[in-house]
C-alpha cells in the first residue's frame, strides 16, 4: 500500500515540475508560443466572459475523460491569473465531477459495477462515513484517480451534494497551486514557481495528515469503550 501511494505522491510531484519546466520553455520562445498557448491566447483570455464559458465547457469535457485537472487549473492559471484562474477552474472541473457522477448514477451502473466492482467498493466505504470531510480529503490528496472516485460516487449510495460541495472544497488548494504556477507564464515566473511549490507542499502534506487522522479515528471508535450499551 505504501509502495503504491509513493509513486502515486511521485507522479503528482513530477507533474508539478513538468509544468514548471514548460513555464521556462514558453517563457523562452515568446512570443511565438507554441499551438497550446495561442489557442488559450486567442479563444480564451482575450475574450472576456465568453472566454470564460469556453474555458470552463472544456475544463468539464477534459475532466469527463480523466484528464489531470493540475493541467486544466494550468491553463486557467495561464488564462485568467492564479485567483480567478482557480475559481474557474474550480467551477469547471466541478461541472465535469458532476456531469460525470450524474452519468454513472442513472445510465452506467451495470456497466460500471461489472468492470470496476472491487475499487468502487473500497472509495465507497472511505467516503460514505461522512460524505463531505472524506470527500473533501480525496480531493486534497494527489493520488488516485479523480474519474474513478466520480464514477465510484455515482453508483453507489454517497449523497450527491455533500459529494459536490466536498469535492470543490477539496479541489480549491491544489488548482491554486497549479494556476499560480501558470500565471508564472506571464510575469514573476520564478518567484510563482518557488510560492507554488512551497504550497504544493503543505496541500500534499495537509491531506495526508488529515487521512492519517481519518484512519486513527476509525480504528479507535467510540463505542468501543461500551461493547455492552444495550
Amino acid at each position: 500500500m505504501r509502495s503504491v501511494i509513493f509513486r502515486r505522491v511521485f507522479k503528482a510531484v513530477s507533474l508539478f515540475f513538468v509544468l514548471a519546466g514548460a513555464i521556462v520553455l514558453l517563457r523562452a520562445v515568446e512570443p511565438s508560443r507554441d499551438a497550446y498557448a495561442v489557442f488559450v491566447d486567442r479563444y480564451i483570455a482575450s475574450r472576456g466572459m465568453y472566454g470564460v464559458a469556453v474555458y470552463m465547457l472544456c475544463a468539464a469535457l477534459l475532466t469527463c475523460v480523466s484528464v489531470p485537472r493540475q493541467l486544466v487549473s494550468f491553463a486557467g492559471g495561464y488564462a485568467f491569473g492564479a485567483v480567478f484562474g482557480t475559481l474557474w477552474a474550480t467551477l469547471g472541473v466541478t461541472l465535469g465531477s458532476i456531469l460525470t457522477f450524474c452519468y454513472a448514477r442513472f445510465l452506467g451502473r451495470d456497466f460500471i459495477h461489472a468492470r470496476f466492482g472491487r475499487r468502487l467498493a473500497g472509495i465507497e466505504d472511505f467516503i460514505a462515513r461522512s460524505p463531505f470531510a472524506m470527500t473533501f480529503i480525496v480531493r486534497s490528496l494527489p493520488v488516485g484517480s479523480n474519474l474513478l472516485t466520480n464514477i465510484a460516487a455515482g453508483v453507489t449510495r454517497i449523497p450527491a451534494l455533500p459529494f459536490f460541495l466536498g469535492s470543490a472544497a477539496g479541489y480549491v488548494p491544489q488548482n491554486f497551486v497549479f494556476a499560480m504556477l501558470g500565471s508564472g507564464v506571464r510575469l514573476d515566473p520564478f518567484w510563482r514557481t518557488m510560492i507554488s511549490a512551497a504550497v504544493y507542499a503543505v496541500s500534499v502534506l495537509f491531506g495526508f495528515c488529515l487521512y492519517k487522522k481519518y484512519r486513527i479515528a476509525e480504528k479507535t471508535p467510540e463505542d468501543s469503550e461500551n461493547p455492552d450499551a444495550s
